[in-house]
């Protein structure tokens, strides 16, 4: 048992059972399976649309990388690096630091609406999320799941409590229910609230649910930024 030690009024509402999650060898394996065959399946398909955005990226500042690479934190607290298309400038992350004072959600995460560091071409990309087909090839090297609780930075994970941390308990995904739910109307803590629901729940009917979610929300955005 994992206990709570936030004290914010989620205490023992979701505990997780770890031996059940790990016992349920068939849906891992099914899982594993359809990631591989819908990820090839998408970097195929989506290559044109991979060019065109490479292109813009390249165009609006020359010099600049294409790809952002960015150190997360996965399953069971493992590290990868996440790719993503560039949607902020080259020295976004020196920029962060004066930027903390004005975030707008509370907890371990950062969120800025009018973020100065987001590029013309990025906000297109982040409104239609976009900029996360690259974790396609996070999804083949098995960093990675086309759903699950989004990875968080190493610094966030500082911040977790033990009951946060069981967000960490599978593999993190390139879309999930708070992606397809609240994303940006929630904090922190209602985002934990969501992963943890999604993890009880977890099928693959319910993973497909998702995944058509995420298609109608890349094509009539839900507030992402």
């Amino acid at each position: 048992m994992i206990d709570d030690s936030r004290g914010n009024g989620f205490s023992n509402k979701r505990i997780l059972d770890q031996e059940k999650l790990r016992s349920r060898h068939l849906y891992h394996f099914c899982k594993r399976l359809i990631d591989m065959v819908l990820g090839v399946c998408g970097l195929v398909a989506l290559s044109p649309v991979l060019l065109v955005i490479a292109g813009a990226i390249k165009n609006e500042e020359k010099g600049g990388t294409i790809i952002y690479r960015q150190q997360r934190v996965g399953k069971n607290g493992k590290l990868f690096s996440i790719y993503k298309f560039r949607s902020m400038c080259m020295d976004a992350d020196k920029k962060l630091e004066e930027l903390r004072q004005l975030n707008e959600v509370d907890g371990a995460m950062f969120k800025l609406h009018n973020d100065p560091r987001v590029t013309k071409v990025g906000k297109l990309l982040r409104r239609t999320s976009l900029d996360e087909l690259p974790q396609l090839y996070n999804v083949l090297r098995g960093d990675m799941s086309l759903v699950g609780p989004r990875p968080p930075l190493p610094e966030e994970v500082e911040q977790y409590s033990d009951y946060d941390k069981q967000r960490l308990l599978v593999t993190p995904g390139c879309t999930g229910l708070w992606q397809v739910s609240a994303r940006n109307e929630v904090g922190f803590h209602e985002m934990v609230e969501l992963d943890l629901q999604y993890i009880q729940k977890s099928g693959l009917l319910y993973d497909l649910a998702i995944i058509l979610k995420t298609i109608k929300i890349m094509i009539v955005p839900n507030g992402a930024y």
